[in-house]
């Protein structure tokens, strides 16, 4: 069973990885190409509606997916249900926003937001109809289908995009990716996953979901109410612009960040889930998790901060060196958020969603007093509230996690602070490369070269757990290639 379980872990990691990286590369290729093409307003504009679009989706999905992955033995009767909610909050929440855009471009000041906002409202009623499909794939950690569905829906989304932004529509360049990508993801995932709904609404069904579905849902509302908050006060404090270059700063560490994340956390909550009755083995597998991860984020986070500026000026243009600063701070901020999410994954495995919403009214309640505080202070100020932020969630989502598996902060800390240390070499390595080459290509590739050789030799000369666990899955997973296997 123990094998099994690695087997299917490494498999699931492997795919999902290769997903990520292929997929969010591939958009992070087509977003430079429209970061040239397009000005800071073009993105602010598109950034300002963000809270909305993110809310709306919590609704519609109303965290009834995740209850789906979490239930063993879901039945025909769950998924139609499910089904059934999500469609209907779908065209519900459209119409809802259509109907507000107008005063949410008074709002911001920004006329141009009412066709914007209406229009793109749409991808809610799309990415309803194919939600539950999608969640059937992991569940059954299927993610080598995913991939090709997600990179077929990058490729074609992004070149529509850049079409657009070629012809001169700016924003709407923009609008017309995500549109593009949510309705070929949308249609692709129906077109792989061979299941329709049965249209039979489940009372029993939905309330059993729901019991545990609706305090992710509150804890989901307040991490986006608070995630998509900073585009928004910046948006009404500052300008469209500077919404823009705190959007496009955000963009470099959180597609890095977020690709590994993505990559453990859909492997994790489903492995997870089928151990959850096992706190032993729970609190192994979690603590391997947390130290693989960080092996993996610190140094390429860390990196990544230390050659921004080359990395800007050369893939953006001089006209959005302004982001650096804010670049180089975020990278800062996100070192700890792939162990928030760990740690979360811990009490919706075990069930106890209802903690995870009071720490998440607890610590998001302290959060948003420090991102309104800071505003008053300048836009660099919020930057550097996002240290602060990242450190109280880190705290809380931690506290629960020690209660449930005796797993404490201090223990995880310990764990992971040799790597810190050495992506603290790394970190400094980039720093003294980007200051004393003034090619910004050079500056990279060298920065790339000397960082990843000092740091896989210092994490082999010194033994890192984390690096001989890498180094076994990586060989479990080369003999399973060796041997035909999928």
């Amino acid at each position: 069973m123990a094998e099994d379980l690695k087997q299917k872990t490494v498999k699931g990691v492997s795919w999902s990885f290769v997903e990520q990286v292929l997929t969010r590369g591939a958009n992070f290729v087509i977003g430079i190409i429209l970061a040239r093409l397009l000005s800071p307003t073009d993105y602010g504009l598109v950034g300002m509606m963000g809270i909305f679009i993110a809310i709306s989706q919590i609704f519609i999905d109303g965290g009834l997916t995740n209850a789906l992955i979490r239930e063993k033995n879901a039945s025909e009767e769950d998924y139609s249900t499910v089904y059934i909610v999500n469609l209907t909050m779908g065209v519900l929440f459209y119409f809802l926003l259509f109907f507000s855009a107008p005063v949410i471009a008074d709002f911001y000041d920004q006329p141009l937001l009412k066709p914007l906002l209406r229009v793109t409202a749409l991808i809610l009623i799309i990415g309803s109809l194919g939600a539950v499909q999608g969640t059937m794939l992991t569940k059954k950690v299927d993610f080598k289908t995913k991939f090709i569905i997600s990179i077929l829906a990058s490729l074609l989304s992004g070149a529509i995009g850049i079409l657009c932004a070629v012809k001169g529509l700016g924003p709407w360049a923009l609008i017309a990716q995500t549109l593009a990508s949510t309705t070929i993801f949308t249609l692709l995932t129906l077109v792989f996953v061979q299941w329709m709904p049965q249209f039979c609404f489940s009372v029993a069904s939905f309330k059993r979901l729901f019991s545990y579905s609706s305090k992710l849902l509150a804890a989901s509302l307040i991490n986006a109410v608070y995630s998509n908050g900073y585009p928004l006060v910046i948006g009404k404090r500052f300008s469209a612009g500077d919404v823009g270059m705190f959007t496009r700063a955000q963009q470099f560490p959180t597609v890095a960040n977020e690709t590994m994340i993505s990559t453990f956390n859909r492997v994790a909550y489903p492995v997870f889930s089928q151990i959850q009755d096992d706190d032993a083995r729970l609190y192994t597998v979690y603590d391997r998790y947390i130290q693989v991860f960080c092996f993996i984020t610190f140094p390429i986070l860390l990196g990544l901060c230390g050659c921004a500026r080359p990395v800007v000026s050369l893939l953006l243009t001089d006209k959005w060196l302004g982001c650096v600063p804010m670049m180089q701070i975020m990278c800062i901020s996100l070192l700890p958020i792939g162990m928030v999410r760990i740690n979360t994954n811990i009490l919706y495995v075990k069930g106890r969603s209802d903690l995870a919403l009071r720490m998440e009214i607890i610590k998001k309640c302290i959060m948003f007093a420090v991102m309104f505080i800071s505003m008053f202070f300048g836009l660099m100020a919020m930057c550097y509230g996002l240290i602060l932020n990242t450190l109280i969630d880190l705290y809380f989502s931690s506290f629960y996690t020690k209660k449930i598996l005796g797993f404490p902060l201090t223990r995880q800390l310990k764990n992971v602070f040799p790597y810190l240390l050495v992506s603290l070499v790394i970190l400094l390595e980039a720093l003294l490369l980007s200051r004393f080459i003034s090619n910004d290509l050079l500056s990279i590739c060298a920065s790339l070269v000397v960082c990843a050789a000092t740091y896989f030799l210092i994490s082999k000369v010194t033994g890192l757990y984390a690096y001989q666990e890498a180094m076994e899955l990586v060989k479990d997973f080369k003999k399973k290639h060796l041997h035909g296997k999928d």
